[in-house]
C-alpha cells in the first residue's frame, strides 16, 4: 500500500538528488564569506530553538541575542578585514604600501592581464586610474582612500562620467572583498574609461565638462 512507503525514504532520495545537481559546474560555488555567514545563521537559529524551552521566554531569547552579537559581530569584522587583508593595504583602502606612479599600476595591470589574471589586472588599472588623477589634482591625494571615496570625489570634479567611476569602484570592490575572480570584460571596461579620464578636464565652478 502507498501508505506503507517511509516518507523518510523518499525525502532523503530527493535531497541526494538535489545535492548531485547542484554539485554540477553550471551552478556557481558559494563564496567562503557566503558559508561563513550562513553556519552562522544556523547556529543562531539553533539557539533560539533551545532557548524557546528555558524558563523567561523571550526573555532568556533577547539575553542571548545580545550574547551572540557580542561573540558574532567581532568576529565578522576580523573576517571581513582578513579578506581585506589579502588584497594588500590596510582595510578598504584603495592603494597597498608600495607606492607607485600611475604608469606602473598600468604596466602591471597589463602584464595581469596578459595571464588572463583579471582580479589583479581590475585592481591595479583602477589603482592606475586613482593615481593619474591625484597627479592631475583632479582629486586630492588622500592616504587610506577607498575605490567607492575615490568615484565619489573624481564624480564630483567629472559629473560626465560619475556612473562609469561608480561602475569602476564596484567592480574593484568585487574582486577584492567579494572573491569575485573578474572577467576580461571587466578589465576592458577600466582599460576603456582609464584612456577617456585621461582626456577628461575637470568641473570648476560648476561649468560645463
Amino acid at each position: 500500500m502507498i501508505s506503507d512507503v517511509p516518507v523518510d525514504i523518499a525525502r532523503d532520495a530527493a535531497r541526494e538528488a538535489a545535492a548531485r545537481e547542484l554539485a554540477k559546474p553550471i551552478y556557481p560555488k558559494e563564496s567562503w564569506w557566503d558559508r561563513l555567514l550562513e553556519n552562522v545563521r544556523q547556529w543562531v537559529d539553533d539557539l533560539i530553538n533551545a532557548a524557546s524551552g528555558l524558563p523567561g521566554g523571550w526573555f532568556s531569547i533577547l539575553l542571548l541575542a545580545l550574547l551572540i552579537a557580542g561573540v558574532a559581530v567581532p568576529v565578522l569584522t576580523m573576517a571581513r578585514r582578513a579578506t581585506r587583508a589579502r588584497a594588500g593595504g590596510r582595510a578598504g583602502e584603495l592603494f597597498g604600501a608600495r607606492i607607485r606612479t600611475a604608469a606602473e599600476h598600468r604596466a602591471a595591470a597589463e602584464a595581469h592581464a596578459a595571464r588572463q589574471e583579471w582580479a589583479e589586472a581590475i585592481r591595479e588599472r583602477l589603482r592606475a586610474i586613482a593615481r593619474d588623477l591625484e597627479d592631475r589634482a583632479v582629486v586630492e591625494q588622500l592616504p587610506g582612500r577607498t575605490a567607492d571615496e575615490l568615484a565619489a570625489e573624481a564624480g564630483r570634479a567629472l559629473p560626465a562620467f560619475a556612473g562609469e567611476l561608480l561602475r569602476g569602484a564596484r567592480l574593484f570592490d568585487d574582486v577584492t572583498y567579494g572573491d569575485l575572480p573578474g572577467t576580461a570584460e571587466g578589465y576592458g571596461y577600466l582599460t576603456d574609461l582609464d584612456g577617456r579620464l585621461r582626456q577628461a578636464k575637470p568641473v570648476l565652478s560648476g561649468g560645463p565638462a
